[in-house]
């Protein structure tokens, strides 16, 4: 009888669902963008229109805000880090998190009031839908690093960092689509 090794060990059933729910996250939101681009070629001048609205500026400190936080939570995961310093980073990661919700709250009190209307097609709409989506998906994503921070296990740590990544990932490729197209 021999006895297994690290790597010939069968993979964690919750690695497997931690990709499951990686690719569902993916697959939904690129869903809403195809969605997006798709109504944007046929109502190209709305858009362009609509585009004009938007603080393109603020979406881009946005930007900054969510990258930075995704910063904090790579740190948190990296072996070897002291307890104390892991729970800041997660810390951080969060309230940074935290403060790319209030940002793009401050920004949709700028573009609430074109929701609607004629001119901008169906813009505004699918802008709140696939924005606001993301924003549910920061705020969780922000109260479940505050939890992992009080229950710092490793495999813990490692999923909401890995699904945080993916939230980062989406933002990165919906904000051209959106503010810049």
């Amino acid at each position: 009888m021999t006895v297994a090794t690290k790597e010939e060990e069968a993979p964690d059933a919750g690695d497997f669902l931690l990709w499951i729910l990686v690719w569902s996250e993916l697959a939904a939101f690129g869903i809403l963008l195809a969605a997006f681009m798709v109504a944007g070629i046929f109502q190209a001048e709305a858009f362009a229109a609509a585009r004009l609205h938007l603080n393109t500026p603020l979406a881009a400190l946005n930007t900054a805000v969510l990258l930075t936080s995704g910063w904090q939570a790579a740190r948190a995961a990296r072996p070897g880090m002291p307890r104390a310093r892991r729970q800041r980073s997660l810390v951080r990661a969060a309230l940074l998190g935290l403060g790319f919700v209030a940002i793009k709250l401050f920004e949709y009190s700028g573009e609430i009031a074109h929701v609607g209307g004629e001119a901008y097609g169906a813009f505004f709409e699918l802008y709140f839908l696939l924005t606001g989506f993301h924003l549910l998906h920061v705020l969780f994503g922000s109260a479940v690093l505050l939890l992992v921070r009080w229950k710092m296990e490793q495999s813990n740590i490692i999923l909401i960092t890995t699904l945080w990544h993916v939230f980062d990932l989406i933002w990165i490729v919906m904000f051209p689509i959106v503010y810049l197209a």
